[in-house]
Protein backbone atom coordinates (compact mmCIF):
# COMPACT_ATOMS: atom_id res chain seq x y z
CA UNK A 1 0.00 0.00 0.00
CA UNK A 2 1.46 3.67 -1.03
CA UNK A 3 2.44 6.37 1.92
CA UNK A 4 0.71 9.62 1.58
CA UNK A 5 3.31 11.99 1.25
CA UNK A 6 1.85 15.30 2.85
CA UNK A 7 3.07 18.80 1.88
CA UNK A 8 5.33 20.00 4.75
CA UNK A 9 4.41 23.13 6.14
CA UNK A 10 6.68 24.73 8.73
CA UNK A 11 5.44 27.68 11.01
CA UNK A 12 7.57 29.52 13.28
CA UNK A 13 5.76 32.20 15.80
CA UNK A 14 6.31 32.79 19.30
CA UNK A 15 2.44 33.06 20.15
CA UNK A 16 1.41 29.37 20.93
CA UNK A 17 -2.67 30.08 20.07
CA UNK A 18 -1.41 31.23 16.67
CA UNK A 19 0.61 28.52 15.55
CA UNK A 20 -2.46 26.35 16.90
CA UNK A 21 -4.89 28.19 14.72
CA UNK A 22 -2.47 27.93 11.50
CA UNK A 23 -2.16 24.64 11.94
CA UNK A 24 -5.81 23.77 12.59
CA UNK A 25 -6.92 25.60 9.45
CA UNK A 26 -3.69 23.69 6.92
CA UNK A 27 -4.51 20.70 8.27
CA UNK A 28 -7.70 20.59 7.65
CA UNK A 29 -6.41 21.23 3.84
CA UNK A 30 -4.25 18.16 4.05
CA UNK A 31 -1.10 19.62 4.80
CA UNK A 32 1.55 18.29 7.26
CA UNK A 33 2.20 20.88 9.78
CA UNK A 34 5.48 21.15 12.19
CA UNK A 35 5.75 24.47 14.83
CA UNK A 36 8.43 26.18 16.13
CA UNK A 37 8.48 29.37 18.83
CA UNK A 38 11.76 29.95 18.90
CA UNK A 39 14.20 31.67 16.25
CA UNK A 40 17.30 29.85 16.80
CA UNK A 41 15.89 26.54 17.82
CA UNK A 42 13.88 27.01 14.10
CA UNK A 43 17.22 26.90 12.26
CA UNK A 44 17.83 23.85 13.39
CA UNK A 45 14.19 22.37 13.19
CA UNK A 46 14.27 23.62 9.63
CA UNK A 47 17.02 21.18 8.49
CA UNK A 48 15.44 17.99 10.20
CA UNK A 49 11.90 18.71 9.31
CA UNK A 50 12.35 20.06 5.53
CA UNK A 51 9.30 21.51 4.75
CA UNK A 52 7.95 22.92 1.29
CA UNK A 53 7.11 26.39 2.56
CA UNK A 54 7.69 28.57 5.80
CA UNK A 55 5.57 30.94 7.67
CA UNK A 56 7.67 32.95 9.74
CA UNK A 57 7.14 35.62 12.53
CA UNK A 58 9.13 38.70 12.61
CA UNK A 59 9.48 39.30 16.44
CA UNK A 60 11.15 35.88 18.27
CA UNK A 61 13.53 34.85 20.86
CA UNK A 62 16.61 33.66 20.19
CA UNK A 63 16.94 34.60 16.64
CA UNK A 64 14.56 36.89 15.39
CA UNK A 65 12.83 36.13 11.74
CA UNK A 66 15.19 38.45 9.91
CA UNK A 67 17.96 35.98 10.96
CA UNK A 68 16.09 32.67 10.94
CA UNK A 69 15.32 34.29 7.02
CA UNK A 70 18.88 34.62 6.69
CA UNK A 71 19.91 31.15 7.55
CA UNK A 72 17.47 29.34 5.67
CA UNK A 73 18.22 31.30 2.31
CA UNK A 74 21.84 30.32 2.92
CA UNK A 75 20.27 26.76 2.42
CA UNK A 76 17.54 26.31 0.68
CA UNK A 77 14.99 28.37 -2.16
CA UNK A 78 12.00 27.29 -1.19
CA UNK A 79 9.27 29.96 -0.35
CA UNK A 80 8.82 32.05 2.93
CA UNK A 81 6.02 33.84 3.68
CA UNK A 82 6.68 36.38 6.70
CA UNK A 83 3.69 37.06 9.20
CA UNK A 84 4.22 39.77 11.29
CA UNK A 85 2.59 42.53 13.36
CA UNK A 86 4.93 45.25 11.64
CA UNK A 87 3.57 46.72 9.25
CA UNK A 88 5.87 49.63 7.77
CA UNK A 89 6.86 49.62 4.66
CA UNK A 90 10.15 49.36 5.58
CA UNK A 91 9.61 46.25 7.43
CA UNK A 92 8.06 44.99 4.53
CA UNK A 93 10.88 45.95 1.81
CA UNK A 94 13.37 43.78 4.25
CA UNK A 95 11.76 40.62 4.49
CA UNK A 96 11.66 40.93 0.84
CA UNK A 97 15.28 42.13 0.18
CA UNK A 98 16.13 38.92 2.45
CA UNK A 99 14.48 36.62 0.35
CA UNK A 100 10.53 36.77 1.16
CA UNK A 101 8.27 35.48 -1.21
CA UNK A 102 4.91 36.81 0.70
CA UNK A 103 4.27 39.04 3.39
CA UNK A 104 1.00 39.59 5.60
CA UNK A 105 0.21 41.45 8.80
CA UNK A 106 -1.12 40.94 12.08
CA UNK A 107 -4.40 40.51 12.44
CA UNK A 108 -4.62 38.05 9.70
CA UNK A 109 -7.60 36.15 8.62
CA UNK A 110 -6.43 32.56 8.33
CA UNK A 111 -8.38 31.65 5.39
CA UNK A 112 -6.22 34.35 3.61
CA UNK A 113 -3.08 32.74 4.89
CA UNK A 114 -4.10 29.52 3.30
CA UNK A 115 -5.08 30.62 0.22
CA UNK A 116 -1.50 32.65 -0.56
CA UNK A 117 0.21 28.96 1.29
CA UNK A 118 -1.59 27.41 -1.66
CA UNK A 119 -0.89 30.37 -4.67
CA UNK A 120 2.72 30.22 -3.63
CA UNK A 121 2.96 26.53 -3.55
CA UNK A 122 1.16 26.44 -6.84
CA UNK A 123 3.86 28.69 -8.61
CA UNK A 124 6.59 27.18 -6.98
CA UNK A 125 5.81 23.29 -7.65
CA UNK A 126 3.86 24.30 -11.26
CA UNK A 127 4.97 21.63 -13.83
CA UNK A 128 4.25 22.97 -17.15
CA UNK A 129 4.37 20.02 -20.33
CA UNK A 130 6.91 20.58 -22.76
CA UNK A 131 10.27 23.09 -22.06
CA UNK A 132 10.71 25.18 -19.59
CA UNK A 133 13.65 25.83 -20.22
CA UNK A 134 15.87 29.17 -21.44
CA UNK A 135 18.87 29.56 -22.53
CA UNK A 136 21.12 32.70 -22.87
CA UNK A 137 24.91 32.92 -23.53
CA UNK A 138 26.14 31.99 -19.95
CA UNK A 139 22.70 32.08 -19.10
CA UNK A 140 20.38 29.15 -18.04
CA UNK A 141 16.86 29.74 -16.85
CA UNK A 142 14.81 26.51 -15.80
CA UNK A 143 11.71 26.87 -14.05
CA UNK A 144 10.55 23.05 -14.12
CA UNK A 145 13.12 22.17 -11.53
CA UNK A 146 13.68 25.86 -10.71
CA UNK A 147 17.45 26.54 -11.21
CA UNK A 148 19.60 28.99 -12.86
CA UNK A 149 22.91 28.56 -13.96
CA UNK A 150 25.28 31.23 -14.49
CA UNK A 151 28.88 30.32 -16.54
CA UNK A 152 27.59 26.53 -15.71
CA UNK A 153 27.78 27.25 -12.31
CA UNK A 154 23.86 26.66 -10.30
CA UNK A 155 23.06 29.72 -8.31
CA UNK A 156 20.75 30.07 -5.76
CA UNK A 157 17.49 32.29 -6.44
CA UNK A 158 14.18 32.46 -4.45
CA UNK A 159 11.08 31.19 -6.47
CA UNK A 160 9.94 34.72 -6.70
CA UNK A 161 12.89 35.98 -7.97
CA UNK A 162 13.36 33.49 -10.40
CA UNK A 163 10.03 33.33 -11.95
CA UNK A 164 10.15 37.33 -12.26
CA UNK A 165 13.40 36.52 -14.40
CA UNK A 166 11.95 33.69 -16.40
CA UNK A 167 9.06 35.99 -17.49
CA UNK A 168 11.02 38.84 -18.87
CA UNK A 169 13.90 36.75 -20.33
CA UNK A 170 10.58 34.79 -21.73
CA UNK A 171 9.76 38.43 -23.33
CA UNK A 172 12.94 39.98 -24.37
CA UNK A 173 13.25 43.33 -24.97
CA UNK A 174 9.67 44.01 -24.30
CA UNK A 175 9.02 46.91 -21.24
CA UNK A 176 6.86 46.01 -18.72
CA UNK A 177 5.63 48.07 -16.09
CA UNK A 178 5.61 47.63 -12.59
CA UNK A 179 2.11 47.13 -12.04
CA UNK A 180 2.16 44.38 -15.17
CA UNK A 181 5.04 42.40 -13.45
CA UNK A 182 3.16 42.20 -10.80
CA UNK A 183 -0.02 41.13 -12.51
CA UNK A 184 1.77 38.68 -14.44
CA UNK A 185 4.39 37.44 -12.23
CA UNK A 186 3.00 37.83 -8.62
CA UNK A 187 -1.00 36.89 -10.13
CA UNK A 188 -3.70 39.68 -9.93
CA UNK A 189 -4.56 38.28 -6.83
CA UNK A 190 -1.16 39.34 -4.60
CA UNK A 191 -1.41 42.60 -1.97
CA UNK A 192 1.70 44.29 -2.56
CA UNK A 193 2.88 47.61 -4.36
CA UNK A 194 4.82 48.40 -6.83
CA UNK A 195 8.04 48.77 -4.89
CA UNK A 196 8.16 45.38 -4.03
CA UNK A 197 9.49 44.70 -7.36
CA UNK A 198 12.39 47.39 -7.22
CA UNK A 199 13.07 45.44 -4.65
CA UNK A 200 13.19 41.73 -6.20
CA UNK A 201 15.30 43.42 -9.53
CA UNK A 202 17.66 44.89 -7.12
CA UNK A 203 18.14 41.40 -5.79
CA UNK A 204 18.28 39.77 -9.39
CA UNK A 205 20.92 42.47 -10.52
CA UNK A 206 23.33 41.62 -7.56
CA UNK A 207 23.85 37.57 -8.53
CA UNK A 208 22.99 38.10 -12.62
CA UNK A 209 24.48 41.31 -13.40
CA UNK A 210 27.76 41.20 -15.26
CA UNK A 211 29.21 43.32 -17.62
CA UNK A 212 29.71 42.52 -21.58
CA UNK A 213 27.25 39.80 -21.76
CA UNK A 214 24.80 40.10 -24.60
CA UNK A 215 22.21 40.25 -22.49
CA UNK A 216 20.99 43.05 -19.24
CA UNK A 217 18.48 43.42 -17.07
CA UNK A 218 17.39 47.11 -18.25
CA UNK A 219 15.05 49.91 -16.28
CA UNK A 220 13.83 51.84 -18.33
CA UNK A 221 13.08 55.16 -16.28
CA UNK A 222 9.92 56.29 -15.82
CA UNK A 223 8.35 52.97 -17.52
CA UNK A 224 9.55 49.71 -15.97
CA UNK A 225 12.11 47.06 -16.56
CA UNK A 226 13.27 44.92 -19.68
CA UNK A 227 15.53 42.05 -20.11
CA UNK A 228 17.51 43.38 -23.11
CA UNK A 229 19.14 40.75 -25.65
CA UNK A 230 21.29 41.80 -28.50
Amino acid sequence: MAVEHKTKIFVVDDDMNICELIRLYLEKEGYDVMTSYRGDRAVEEFAAYAPSLVVLDIMLPGFDGWQVCREIRKRSGIPIIMLTAKGETFDKVLGLELGADDYMVKPFEAKELVARIKAVLRRYSHKDAGSNEIVYPNLVINKTNYTVRLYEEEIQLPPKELELLYFLASNPNRVYTREQLLENVWEINFYGDSRTVDVHIKRLREKIDIPDQVWQLKTVWGVGYKFEAK
